[in-house]
């Protein structure tokens, strides 16, 4: 499972006009689901997006997580995270989930996130979104839960 993670002072998403989904202050997560993905690595996705310390504490160092300053969580699925384009230029998405097995872990991560006391707003799934954010910073993580960056 991917992620890429950005604070944000404020994000939204769009599905045919209509906003679905929007956060002040928070973050925007990119999701994206691999074929071999399990719940195990739903779980410890969210933990690692839970925790990360990327907001300024009263010294301006990035220090503190979300829930250490309040805001919300956008989480989009973007199986594109998957992508693999080091043949060619055009990506390959065979590394992707299918939709029904994304689905799940998405809402797994999802509630994760919830559980832990966050604020979490979604995309709409297997949705083509329009999505508007301000990065704050900006402030762009990667994340794998296979650690392979």
């Amino acid at each position: 499972m991917r992620a890429v993670v950005q604070r944000v002072s404020g994000a939204s998403v769009e599905v045919r006009g209509e906003t679905v989904g929007r956060v002040d202050a928070g973050l925007l997560v990119y999701l994206g689901v691999a074929r071999e993905d399990q719940e195990a690595d739903a779980r410890f996705l969210a933990e690692k997006v839970a925790g990360l310390r990327v907001f300024d504490d009263q010294r301006g160092v990035m220090n503190l997580p979300l829930e250490q300053v309040g805001g919300g969580v956008l989480v989009v699925s973007a199986f594109t995270t998957q992508g693999d384009a080091r043949r060619g230029r055009r990506p390959s998405y065979a590394g992707a989930a299918p939709p029904e097995a994304a689905e799940l872990l998405y809402d797994v991560f999802c509630g994760e996130l919830a559980r832990k006391g966050l604020e979490v707003v979604r995309g709409r799934f297997r949705s083509e979104m329009q999505v508007s954010s301000i990065n704050d910073g900006p402030v762009c993580i990667l994340l794998d839960s296979k650690k392979v960056f």
